[in-house]
């Protein structure tokens, strides 16, 4: 089955748009519980604000935070998929128009280290692919902001310990970043894997849906455990208080190695840019 690279390229760049200037509707209905909740009363201010912005975003179609991120694709593409070109190419050649036309702020550093000179399109996003049974194109894009990401963390664990050190873990980790990661936070949680899945985990699930209840109960008490402690000791919306640090807490893992146990936590700003597309299939 032939996806072309045009019809590609038009959902990527319309999913973009769309996440640029609309939240997803799960989270305006929890930041409305979230202030409604709230008893510090700068706290509700500051929510108030927050859902403002995501009104006007998409009527002045402003996006709705200067930093549009570095654009982040999990794919995952079916074995009886035919493609014109190769999948990077296609979301490189609708992110740099997204940059320009919407527009989107440059934020992509070409070089990492020495010249930072910037790429001036937005481009390369990050791609992960994974081959799935099928004849289907699904896309998850997420916009991730530098000031969530420069705040996520992991450790490689021994094997053993408890459920209260890694609950300790995760939470002095978000004390710690205070409010430059922009709260209240999602935090996509991975345990397992190795030192290169277990972040993955994190980033891929904060595309699960927000709030959902994690299907195996001891991972769904941890997940709760994790937020009620957040929202108990952190430092409030944006950093004034109040207890509503984090909205949601996911939780992804693997099987991993017995001499191991890796963990890392992947914060996600209030904005939450994400969606999931299935791209339409084109036939000859």
């Amino acid at each position: 089955m032939k996806i072309t690279a045009a019809q590609i390229y038009r959902d990527v760049y319309a999913a973009i748009k769309k996440i640029t200037y609309h939240v997803d509707p799960a989270v305006i209905k929890e930041l409305n519980k979230t202030r409604n909740a709230e008893q510090s009363e700068i706290a509700k201010d500051v929510l108030d604000a927050i859902l403002l912005n995501h009104e006007l975003s998409p009527k002045n179609s402003i996006p709705m935070c200067q930093d549009t991120g570095t654009t982040v694709v999990f794919a995952e593409l079916g074995i009886d998929v035919q493609l014109e070109e190769p999948l990077q190419d296609t979301i490189n050649r609708a992110l740099s128009a997204a940059q320009s036309e919407l527009p989107l702020r440059a934020s992509i550093a070409f070089d990492p280290f020495f010249s930072r000179e910037n790429s001036g399109n937005n481009c390369p996003p990050i791609l992960h692919i994974k081959l799935v049974w099928g004849n289907t194109l699904r896309l998850m894009i997420a916009q991730k902001g530098g000031g969530a990401e420069n705040m996520s963390f992991m450790k490689m664990f021994n094997p053993g310990i408890s459920s209260a050190e890694i609950v300790d873990f995760v939470v002095n980790g978000v004390l710690a970043a205070g409010s430059k990661p922009c709260p209240p936070l999602i935090l996509g949680i991975g345990i397992g894997g190795n030192f290169e899945q277990a972040p993955l985990l994190a980033k891929r699930a904060l595309f699960e849906p927000l709030g959902r209840a994690h299907p195996d109960e001891e991972y769904h008490k941890l997940e709760q455990r994790i937020l009620s402690e957040i929202n108990f000791k952190g430092c409030g919306v944006q950093g004034f208080g109040g207890g509503s640090t984090a909205l949601a807490v996911h939780i992804l893992h693997a099987p991993c190695h017995i001499a191991s146990l890796p963990v890392a936590v992947n914060l996600q700003c209030h904005a939450h840019r994400h969606i999931v597309i299935e791209v339409s299939r084109e036939t000859d």
